[in-house]
């Protein structure tokens, strides 16, 4: 049997030459490992995320922490990528910008999987993945999927609380639409948590979810507008007035508007 070593076992050789910069500028490679890395998080995201809405589903809301919390994490490691990113200058990435052509981080198959599971639905992103059936493939099946909101209102209501079918039986595929019934079963929970205990900390799990996305999402439009300023992004996005457009954006919005009231 041959021996694993630190290399065979990562697949570094498959690894460290997957970096193909199209230029000899040497900022061209820090933009190439920053993307892949990013990718690579965000397949861990998915897998922890796949785990814990499974369980969120079975009920064991407990054992589904671990994950969500994990999330979170690898958000928080994503967001300080951003600093990474951010050491080059607009001179530098206008010497290779280019040779990225049409591409652009708005056709992430990865990242718009992450967000249809944590419910922003947008089938539009499909489009995009025209190229990679298997990308479109997963794409697709989270987008017809519950996400882990539907799964948290799932469990809310095996709990006991009331919630409309309408919320409970729907086209997963929509865009899911906030209302004053989800919001007043949540409330409940946090009026009392010693009662509810686990429905509420899994509230509180995502809600750190939501807010590591919405800080992450903060520091690529500075980042971007330190890169770029104004001008158009590549792949022929609107660049930094797309990003702030996303700013308001929230996975979980009952329990944002639920604090209100409390």
């Amino acid at each position: 049997m041959t021996d694993v070593t630190y290399a065979s076992y990562l697949a570094l050789d498959d690894i460290l030459a997957a970096q193909h910069p199209a230029s000899d500028v040497h900022d061209e490679l820090l933009f190439i490992v920053i993307h892949q890395t990013k990718e690579l998080w965000l397949k861990q995201t998915i897998a922890e995320l796949q785990v814990a809405k499974r369980l969120v589903r079975e009920g064991a809301l407990v054992e589904a922490y671990k994950g969500l919390a994990r999330v979170s994490r690898i958000q928080a490691v994503m967001t300080l990528s951003w600093d990474v990113l951010a050491t080059m200058t607009p001179s530098d990435y206008s010497r290779f910008r280019d040779v990225l052509g049409s591409s652009s981080g708005f056709q992430s198959d990865q990242f718009r999987t992450v967000e249809f599971m944590l419910g922003l639905k947008e089938a539009g992103h499909l489009q995009f993945q025209d190229d990679r059936p298997h990308a479109r493939a997963a794409l697709e099946a989270a987008l017809n999927a519950p996400s882990l909101w539907d799964d948290a209102n799932a469990a809310l209501a095996r709990a006991g609380f009331a919630l409309p079918a309408e919320v409970l039986e729907r086209d997963w595929s929509q865009p899911y639409v906030p209302g004053e019934a989800v919001e007043d079963a949540w409330l409940d929970v946090y009026r009392d948590t010693h009662r509810h205990w686990e429905l509420y900390q899994l509230a509180e799990k995502l809600v750190d979810i939501d807010d590591a996305l919405a800080t992450w999402r903060h520091r690529h439009v500075l980042t971007v507008s330190r890169i770029i300023g104004g001008k158009r992004g590549t792949g022929g996005t609107a660049g930094v007035p797309y990003l702030q457009s996303t700013l308001a954006k929230r996975c979980f919005p009952e329990l944002w508007s639920l604090r209100t009231r409390l």
